[in-house]
């Protein structure tokens, strides 16, 4: 009965989330009203003379007035670029080619319905949340392809599409730092915390280990897939409730032989797609190649236009073989039919482009990631209490400033001194980082992807707001926090090894 009574209460909270955030204006409407208050606020703080020292140039970050002579004239020079350069559009733009192809052609349907009849159905949700953490491989292209596939497969379970969408966007984004292989994100935060290591012990700093948290992060890979299916299934899916727009009933038709005979065609073509990519990364005259740095690769920095191809030829393929596709201009149709889809996303860009860059350009984020930093070091926070209390600012800073290694060059050269010297090692101060950096993220406004995930979503109820996708996502955000730390605290009393030849402490 008392667990009832908890229950009851978490969903009115989240009830209450949802119902607050919603009547908020339309998310459009609400980027823009963010860009004019970001705006106002740069005034603000540009007229009482607001400053803060960057810990990691030395240099004195001043707020820029956006209604200054000079501010007005960027606001009218940028705003094209501002829009063209937002970080999410092309990628999403020319990846949902390949995938509108795929879609459009009828691959897509078919293959969910053939996973539909061949595999366990209370493997799906497990399997969407674990591809979710491993496409951090692939950089942020799971925002693209495993978030709206998400939907697309629990709606063709008869389950709720949201439900779908949230397990993606909770594996791509919220576990974004575990993976079962080495990321880009390994060297590039190891890098800026042997900078920041070095100023008080240049010899150790070199001895760092770019995978420090390596084994951790593989552990992680497998707890986070059992939490994020739990809370998927035992508080998301049930809090939705039925879904009414998807199959009849939960049926799902079986292939026909045409379908089936589509879907080989499909894979053929995908493999040979895939070994003629090949050539370009695995020959030592690969032009993608690049021998000292794999993860860094050209090959890695070009996966859009890989996945465009991986999903556009098989998507070809099996529209010819089925006959959807007769001619080149069903090709341009259906191609013609996904941007069209796509425009309530180019206009969220729009407003989203301009908010983001005005927070960058007036130096706001980067005060409140360095105001934090000093707070938490002013509190006289020592061990454990310490590192659980910059994980929480560090989260709260995730909300503000979306790009890891922006924050984290503004704050390794701050913490992981101040933990050297009190006697724990750079290696778990990045490990508590990046647990930080990762699970706020599907609860913040401001993340660049989150305007895309709205724009999914959407696809299936046209009154779904910025608070349906907080209060969505909130568990899976708290109760990835809650488990990270616990999982940090047990690792810390057992003295396991975080990576290779990484551990806690640090003894000078």
């Amino acid at each position: 009965m008392e667990h009832q009574e908890k229950k009851g209460l978490t969903m009115r909270v989240l009830d209450w989330i949802e119902k607050v955030g919603n009547k908020l204006p339309h998310p459009v409407t609400l980027f823009a009203l963010f860009a004019l208050l970001v705006i106002l606020a740069s005034w603000v703080f540009a007229t009482i003379g607001l400053e803060v020292e960057d810990p990691a140039t030395g240099e004195t970050l001043q707020i820029v007035n956006l209604l200054s002579s000079e501010g007005i004239k960027y606001i009218f020079e940028s705003m094209v670029d501002n829009f063209v350069g937002f970080a999410p559009l092309g990628t999403v733009l020319v990846t949902m080619l390949g995938i509108g192809i795929a879609e459009r052609s009828g691959l897509i349907s078919a293959l969910l319905r053939g996973l539909v009849t061949s595999v366990p159905q209370f493997l799906m949700t497990a399997a969407l949340v674990f591809g979710g953490i491993m496409s951090s491989m692939a950089a942020d292209a799971g925002y693209v392809v495993l978030t709206p596939l998400g939907a697309v497969l629990f709606a063709g379970l008869g389950r709720h599409p949201l439900a779908g969408l949230a397990a993606a966007f909770a594996g791509v984004s919220a576990g974004f730092s575990a993976n079962l292989l080495p990321t880009s994100l390994d060297p590039l935060l190891g890098e800026l915390t042997k900078q920041a290591a070095a100023t008080i012990n240049p010899e150790y700093a070199e001895s760092i280990n770019i995978l420090m948290n390596y084994y951790f992060m593989v552990v992680s890979v497998l707890v986070l897939t059992v939490v994020g299916t739990i809370i998927t299934e035992k508080i998301v899916e049930p809090r939705l409730g039925e879904y009414k727009g998807g199959t009849n009933d939960g049926e799902v038709n079986n292939l026909t032989a045409v379908e089936k005979k589509g879907l080989w065609g499909a894979l053929f073509s995908f493999i040979g797609t895939g070994a003629l990519l090949s050539l370009l990364v695995v020959p030592e005259w690969g032009p993608l190649r690049d021998p000292n740095e794999f993860i860094a690769s050209p090959f890695f920095q070009a996966l859009v236009p890989v996945l465009l191809i991986m999903f556009f030829v098989p998507g070809y393929v099996y529209g010819r073989m089925t006959n959807e596709i007769k001619n080149d201009k069903d090709v341009a149709n259906q191609l013609s039919d996904t941007m069209a889809s796509m425009g309530m996303y180019i206009v969220l860009a729009f407003t989203a482009g301009q908010f983001v860059a005005y927070f960058n350009h007036t130096n706001l984020g980067k005060a409140i990631a360095v105001s934090g930093a000093e707070f938490l070091d002013s509190i006289g926070f020592e061990g454990i209490g310490l590192i659980i209390a910059f994980i929480f600012v560090a989260a709260v800073i995730n909300l503000f400033i979306g790009s890891s290694s922006a924050k984290w060059a503004i704050m390794a050269p701050v913490f992981v001194p101040i933990m050297m010297q009190l006697g724990y090692s750079p290696e778990l101060t990045t490990l508590a980082y990046r647990i930080a950096d990762s699970t706020t993220n599907i609860i913040s406004p401001l993340m660049p992807y989150f305007a895309i995930v709205i724009a999914f979503a959407q696809k299936y109820d046209r009154n779904i707001g910025i608070g349906t996708l907080i209060s969505t996502m909130l568990p899976y955000s708290i109760i990835f926090l809650v488990i990270w730390v616990m999982m940090l605290l047990i690792w810390m009393l057992t003295g396991l090894p975080i990576g290779p030849n990484a551990g806690f402490f640090y003894n000078g």
